[in-house]
């Protein structure tokens, strides 16, 4: 087996009654990557984030995690793996000390081993001052760093974290990176994120889009972004459908259109968004220019904005 296919998904399906959330899904991820997950709501990340997590049984296809498949040997795999849920599944009425304790038996450890480990990981996470205190009088990001500590206690290969950033502020999403880059790096620890924020999962070594339980993309972020031609112009108008129209005609332009916004993909910014503006300022809301994101990279590959699938 080689590193590329250290985790390795074959022909995934799964549904929910009528529903098609995951759609003959391929995929291999390397170990010691950082792995993103992308997708709005309704893309069937999640179901696949806890089809590997083992909470969700398979219907149909394989996974294998380091050789061992998940369909005949779910135990193996759940050894070699930690979950951080979006959801918290800390106890709040218990100390950090004694959530990590509680943890740490699931797993078998006690006495000197569980005593150990729980000081590294104080120390790796810096909260050595935290552990008397109650889990529900921590902060949020606090709270992140004794969740992701709780999921590494048994040394697991992988980690998996169902949108970890959920409900922290701009500043605390960015230590969890740099505390993930941190943890990827001195333990070569496998990192698998489900994310629906753009701008974080560009920390990630290799993407995958996916959209109506289909992967419909697979590359790093830059790669990716390097799909779009060259910069972004995004114009707001109440008259989406006659500009469009207009712009079409005079300028041969191919666009996309999203409510009352429309995007161009160009390589000549500026001297382009002068003649929008000389030619149509009255039916101009407001008009920038941007370089691509993987908003952008979503909306080319799928002809529908990130935000509007449900």
């Amino acid at each position: 087996m080689s590193s590329e296919d250290f985790i390795n998904i074959k022909c995934l399906g799964y549904r929910y009654g009528d529903h098609t959330a995951l759609d003959d899904f391929n995929l291999s991820i390397g170990k010691g990557e950082i792995f993103g997950f992308l997708g709005p709501n309704g893309s069937g990340k999640t179901t696949l984030f806890r089809i590997m997590a083992t909470l969700l049984p398979i219907q149909k296809g394989k996974i294998t995690v380091d050789g061992y498949s998940l369909n005949e040997t779910p135990n193996e795999v759940r050894k070699r793996i930690g979950v951080v849920f979006q959801s918290p599944s800390l106890d709040g009425k218990l100390t950090v000390r004694e959530n990590l304790i509680h943890q740490g038996h699931l797993y078998g450890f006690r006495g000197e081993k569980l005593k150990s480990r729980i000081a590294e990981l104080i120390q790796q996470f810096q909260i050595e001052e935290r552990l008397g205190d109650l889990v529900e009088n921590l902060s949020g990001g606090l709270k992140r760093r004794v969740e992701i500590a709780k999921g590494l206690l048994h040394r697991p290969e992988i980690l998996l974290l169902d949108e970890p950033s959920t409900g922290l502020d701009p500043a605390v999403r960015l230590q969890l990176w740099k505390l993930l880059a941190d943890l990827n790096r001195s333990e070569e620890t496998t990192i698998l994120v489900t994310s629906h924020i753009l701008e974080e999962m560009e920390n990630c070594d290799i993407l995958a889009i996916l959209d109506r339980g289909k992967r419909v993309a697979l590359d790093s972020p830059e790669r990716l972004k390097n799909q779009v031609g060259g910069e972004v112009l995004t114009i707001e108008t109440s008259e989406p459908l006659r500009l469009a129209e207009n712009l079409q005609n005079k300028f041969q332009l191919g666009l996309f259109q999203d409510g009352n916004e429309l995007r161009i993909e160009t390589r000549e910014g500026v001297l382009l968004m002068q003649k929008i503006h000389e030619s149509f300022s009255d039916q101009l809301s407001t008009i920038r220019l941007s370089k691509p994101t993987l908003g952008d990279v979503f909306l080319k590959l799928t002809g529908h904005n990130f935000g509007s699938v449900s």
